[in-house]
């Protein structure tokens, strides 16, 4: 439970940065996210995740991180 806590912590100051950097280009992003199509956002989430199993996996599997 410490380990999902501290990979929950970094995950909010990973996904927080951007807002405190750069406000006003988020809000600019936003509108353009809020206009794509849901197709579009569900891929890009998909492949996010991939990419991100993908990180785990090969952390797991050998030494490279």
């Amino acid at each position: 439970m410490k380990f999902f806590l501290s990979v929950l912590g970094m995950v909010m100051i990973v996904e927080g940065l951007p807002y405190f950097a750069f406000p006003e280009r988020i809000k600019s992003w936003l509108v353009r996210v809020s206009e794509m199509e849901a197709a579009h956002l569900r891929a890009f989430g998909f492949m996010a995740m991939c990419v991100g199993m993908a990180l785990i996996y090969l952390s797991r599997k050998s030494n490279l991180f």
